[in-house]
This record gives C-alpha cells, sequence and structure tokens, in this order.
C-alpha cells in the first residue's frame, strides 16, 4: 500500500522531473533507448506532425533490455517506428550507447558523419528522464537548442503503463539523484532544485525506494 505522503512526494518529482517545453520543428530528433517502446511512439508521431525530418534512434542493451530487446534498444525502436510509418530513410540508428552522455556524444558524431545540418534538436525521452536528458545534452553539445519531449501521461497513467507502481517509484529517486549529483561531477549541466522536491527525494530514499540508486555515486550510469 502506497501512503497518500509517497504518492504526493513522488508526484512531485514527477513533475519536477519533465521540462514543460513547448514542442516546435526542430532538425532532427534523438530517441533516447530504454526499456519503454513509449519513446518510439511519441518520436514517430512527431515525425508525422512535421517535427523533424530525421530521426536518431540510440542505445545499446541493458540489464533491464537485454531480454526485451536482444536486437538493441536502437534497432527495436527502429523497428518500431517503422511499424507506424516512419520511412527508413528518415531514421539513423546509434546501436552503441550505454548512458545518457553516451547517447548524446554518440548521435552527435553519427550525425555529423551523415553531414546532417544541426541547430535544434527534439530530445525524446521517458517523461522522468526529460530534465536529466536535456541537462546532459546542454552539457555535451552546448551549440545547439535542446527541446523536450516526451510521451503525455500522468503519473498514475505511467505506473498503469509499467505495471510495478515500487519499480517506478524506484526510477523516480534513482533519476533524482543523479540530477543532483551529476553536475558535480561535470557530466551535465547545474540546474536549480527547489527545496521541497530536494524534502521529497530524501524522504522516498529514506522510505526504502532506493533500488536505482548509484551504488557507487563516482560511477555514471
Amino acid at each position: 500500500m502506497i501512503s497518500a505522503q509517497v504518492w504526493a512526494d513522488a508526484q512531485r518529482l514527477w513533475d519536477f522531473q519533465q521540462m514543460g517545453h513547448e514542442l516546435r520543428p526542430c532538425s532532427v530528433a534523438i530517441g533516447l533507448g530504454s526499456h519503454d517502446l513509449g519513446v518510439a511512439d511519441t518520436t514517430a508521431d512527431l515525425y508525422h506532425r512535421d517535427m523533424m525530418p530525421l530521426i536518431v534512434f540510440t542505445g545499446a542493451t541493458s540489464r533491464t533490455t537485454r531480454d526485451r530487446m536482444p536486437r538493441g534498444e536502437a534497432e527495436h525502436y527502429r523497428e518500431r517506428a517503422m511499424e507506424l510509418g516512419v520511412p527508413t530513410d528518415a531514421i539513423l540508428v546509434e546501436p552503441q550507447a550505454r548512458n545518457t552522455g553516451e547517447n548524446i556524444r554518440f548521435s552527435r558524431a553519427l550525425l555529423e558523419e551523415h553531414r546532417a545540418a544541426v541547430s535544434s534538436v527534439l530530445l525524446v525521452s521517458k517523461p522522468y528522464e526529460e530534465r536529466r536528458a536535456y541537462a546532459t545534452a546542454r552539457k555535451l553539445w552546448p551549440g545547439v537548442e535542446w527541446v523536450s519531449a516526451s510521451t503525455p501521461m500522468t503519473l498514475t497513467e505511467y505506473v498503469d503503463s509499467i505495471g510495478d507502481v515500487r519499480l517506478v517509484l524506484d526510477m523516480l529517486v534513482g533519476t533524482q539523484q543523479r540530477i543532483m549529483l551529476y553536475p558535480k561531477q561535470g557530466f551535465m549541466v547545474e540546474q536549480y532544485i527547489p527545496d521541497d522536491v530536494t524534502a521529497a527525494y530524501e524522504r522516498l530514499r529514506d522510505a526504502g525506494y532506493t533500488s536505482r540508486l548509484l551504488a557507487d555515486p563516482s560511477v555514471r550510469e
């Protein structure tokens, strides 16, 4: 049973971890690989809305995706987008990245290899990864404008889609820890974190929602 305080704290992290950007057409979209095929669905939808002419799907496999996506996250995303009507020549696949920093660096290198002119990027992620991905991209590729996007959904809808409320809360706490730690390590730009967000994170952490916390904060994941 999830208490009212735990749910309120989770909702505060969920709200904070999304950027609330107004979507607009960009040079390219980068879809960040994960366990969530909704990222591919949303990227395909944005393509059909003429938000970008080119997509990069980026991601290898991880401990959470190797069974579900044996050919790699980016390749499964590509297949999903093609099922949804995105033409194959509008998709580039970056199959090596194993963390958000590599997603950005390797996608940039791939776009430069294909001589794509990039002044703005739609950065498509899971809803609770928007802020972390945005701050990482700003740090590693400062010369372009970043617009964050994800599947529009509530926390309740996301929990229902995953089917495991504890896992979702663990992921929210793990993401918030990285938002707080990584700027000091040079992995992302510094962002203002309201006191009530920090307090919500600390209560959830102390309540045991810790499976996605970094065992060694100096190691990037």
